[in-house]
This record gives C-alpha cells, sequence and structure tokens, in this order.
C-alpha cells in the first residue's frame, strides 16, 4: 500500500499549482467579500446567461443555419461537481467508467486513501487514466464552460469569482473601474455561450471524437495491460534500454509505471515523430523495443486511425466555435472589453489567432457560407484535410452529396 500511496501522492503533486489556486480564488473571494468598500452589486452569472439564452441562441441559427437544441439546458456546477463533468468527458471504455468516475471524484476531494485503493485496485486503469485526471483538472480555472449531452455547463466556481477578483487586484477607485470589468465579464459570458451552443449543434462530430478517443483509450488499456504482464527480465531490459530513471528494486509497480508511460503512444510516437504523425499512415518502431515487446508496432498502427479522427474532429470542433465568437461578436462592446481587461489583447489580434480548426472553417465558410458548418459537421475532415483546408475543399461538398 505504501508504494499505491507514493502513486497517488505524485498524483497530487502533479496539480497542486493548480489546487494551490483555488485556494487562493476562494480566499481572496472571501477577503472581498469582507471589505466594505468594495462593490456588492455584480452581473450575476445565472440571470445574466439566462437573459442572453435567447438572443445568442438566435444569433447562432442565423450565422451556421443551425436550429438550437429545444431541449438544451444550462447549468451552473460548483468546483466539484465541474471537476466530476470534466471526467464524464473522459471517453473510456464501458468496463472503466465507473472507475473513471471515482478516480475523478477522489483527486477533486484530494483523498490520498481513496486514490490509491483505487490504484490497488485497477492498477491497469489508473495508468491510462490518470492522466486524464492530472491534465483535465490543472486546467479547471482557465475552463469557463463546457458541453454534454443538451447541457451547457458553467464554471461558477470560476465565473462568479474572476470579475470580483480583477476588479480588486486593480485596486481603488473601484466605482471608476467596476463598469470596464462588468462589460469584460459580460462578454466572457457571451463568449462561452456562443462557444457551448455551437458544441451543442455538432452532434455528428461530437460522435466521431467520441467514438474515436473511445478507440484510443482502448489500445492505452491493451498497452497497459502488456506492460504489467512483461517478464521481469524483459521489462529490465526494456528499462535499460530506453535509459530510463532508476527505481529502487521495492518499488516493482513505478518502473512498470515508467515503461507504460514512456511507451504510450501519446508520449512516444508524437515526441518520436512529432506533431505530423496525425498525416501519417505508419510508424517505424525501434527493432530492439519491438524484440521485446513484439505486440508494439501492432499497437501503434491501430492506434494511428482513432487518434487522428479525434484530433480532426476535436479541432474542428472547436475551430467552428472560435470562427462563431470572431463572427458574431465582433461589433460587440462586452467581448471587446473582455480581450482587452481579462485578456490583455484587442480583437485585431485575437482575429488573426493561429487555429488550423478556426482556419479550415473560415476557408469553408468563404466559398459556401452558412452552408460551411453543416458540411463540416456532416462530413468530417480528416487530419491532412485540417491541415490543408484545400484538399477539404476540392471533395464533392454540395448539398445533396452530404451523409445524413
Amino acid at each position: 500500500m505504501a508504494e499505491f500511496k507514493e502513486f497517488a501522492e505524485a498524483l497530487l503533486d502533479q496539480i497542486s499549482v493548480e489546487i494551490n489556486e483555488e485556494k487562493e480564488i476562494a480566499e481572496l473571494s472571501e477577503k472581498i467579500s469582507e471589505d466594505s468598500e468594495f462593490p456588492n452589486q455584480f452581473t450575476e452569472l445565472e440571470s445574466f446567461s439566462k437573459d442572453i439564452f435567447t438572443d445568442i441562441s438566435k444569433r447562432i441559427e442565423e450565422f451556421t443555419g443551425y436550429t438550437v437544441k429545444p431541449d438544451l439546458r444550462v447549468e451552473y456546477p460548483g468546483l466539484k461537481e465541474f471537476k466530476l463533468l470534466k471526467g464524464r468527458k473522459v471517453f473510456a471504455t464501458k468496463q472503466s467508467r465507473s472507475f473513471v468516475d471515482e478516480l475523478f471524484s477522489a483527486v477533486s476531494d484530494l483523498d490520498i486513501n481513496g486514490i490509491a485503493e483505487l490504484i490497488e485496485k485497477d492498477l491497469e486503469k489508473f495508468l491510462v487514466y490518470s492522466t486524464y485526471a492530472k491534465s483535465y483538472i490543472s486546467k479547471i480555472s482557465t475552463t469557463y464552460g463546457d458541453y454534454l449531452d443538451s447541457c451547457v455547463y458553467l464554471n461558477k466556481f470560476i465565473l462568479s469569482n474572476y470579475p470580483k477578483i480583477i476588479l480588486y487586484k486593480q485596486g481603488q477607485p473601484y466605482d471608476s473601474r467596476k463598469e470596464q470589468v462588468e462589460s469584460g465579464y459580460r462578454g466572457a459570458l457571451k463568449m462561452t455561450m456562443v462557444e457551448e451552443i455551437v458544441h451543442s449543434t455538432q452532434d455528428n462530430l461530437q460522435n466521431e471524437n467520441k467514438n474515436a478517443a473511445t478507440n484510443v483509450n482502448s489500445i492505452n488499456e491493451e498497452l497497459a495491460k502488456i506492460i504489467l504482464n512483461l517478464g521481469d527480465n524483459a521489462a529490465n531490459n526494456l528499462y535499460d534500454y530506453l535509459q530510463l530513471q532508476t527505481v529502487p528494486d521495492d518499488f516493482p509497480i513505478a518502473k512498470r509505471a515508467n515503461l507504460f508511460f514512456m511507451l504510450n503512444p501519446d508520449n512516444f510516437v508524437v515526441n518520436v515523430l512529432g506533431p505530423d504523425v496525425m498525416t501519417y499512415s505508419h510508424v517505424e518502431i525501434d527493432p530492439k523495443i519491438s524484440e521485446i515487446v513484439p505486440e508494439l508496432p501492432d499497437i501503434y498502427k491501430r492506434w494511428l486511425l482513432p487518434i487522428q479522427t479525434h484530433h480532426a474532429a476535436f479541432s474542428t470542433m472547436e475551430g467552428m466555435a472560435e470562427f462563431a465568437v470572431q463572427n458574431i461578436l465582433q461589433d460587440d462592446n462586452d467581448f471587446k472589453n473582455y480581450l482587452t481587461t481579462f485578456m490583455g489583447t484587442d480583437f485585431s489580434s485575437y482575429k488573426v489567432r493561429k487555429n488550423m480548426g478556426k482556419e479550415l472553417t473560415e476557408k469553408v465558410y468563404e466559398k459556401f457560407g452558412k452552408d460551411a458548418f453543416r458540411f463540416l459537421i456532416d462530413n468530417p475532415p480528416g487530419t491532412k484535410e485540417v491541415k490543408d483546408p484545400e484538399l477539404y475543399l476540392k471533395r464533392d461538398l454540395s448539398l445533396g452529396s452530404l451523409h445524413r
């Protein structure tokens, strides 16, 4: 159990910056509430988001040609609930669903014993899904919202505290700065609502992304099982050949974990071949490594298609949302104040920001107008087409040719 606890402590240590930020936000928010000179009336998250929902939906329908789902709803989860939502956004295999939910709950509670028990219960699943817990939860303080299953979720912990903290840090006189900060806050909410409502229209892309991510996780589970079942001699030889960090003999699990994290294709293939792996059709493996783990070439080969599908679908979804924000809110003063006050930039700089998915959407929109959104959703692009929009435009993209 001691080694499992060390693993649990290491995982929490990797998100310690985020945990400390959350504590600082909570403490500063409490301090602000005790400042009698600080304004006590601010734009309220729930009421304002409800006020703009209909108008934002209408503008999205006009711009994209898509009808917003009549059952679309908005919810306002607190900090832990938002972290559990991010766990639900991990598209795990069916047999791993409950494990992932339990892991995100234990990590959210900073429950070292709970995490250690999960590691002891199923090390294979922990190796695969602990990276999600680390990466997803470490982004909570910069995540305003998310979408899942006909619901827009707004991060209440962050959105309710940030505008007050920004104004407080600007200092006195509060009253002279309050309106600009509040305007920027309203812009942040408008931007988030546009992004997540656009995501709610992307059912086919959402399914492409979910299925591909699930396949990637299934393959990673398979790899974890292979690594954990390696004979001791094979594992030691592979460890030495890869020149991994020395681990004491009384920490056997750490050695297997280091092997998995090194050979996990998300790390090994991408770091060896670079980001262009998203357009490759095969992966060359060091013969010595293949000799020790003969299943590895086949695993990497099977991993390529779903990871490329996931990358293309996710990039397209995000690009479409950003393109919609750029166009729908381009004349909105609140959004401009958000860019200035919260992001330290301006609309001109925001508009030219590089994003492959946005650039693809822009190119297709230039040619087809609002039909571009239907084309991109119903005929998802591949990774090469995301990288080179001209390849996508060479498809037969007439309305009659769409797959439905």
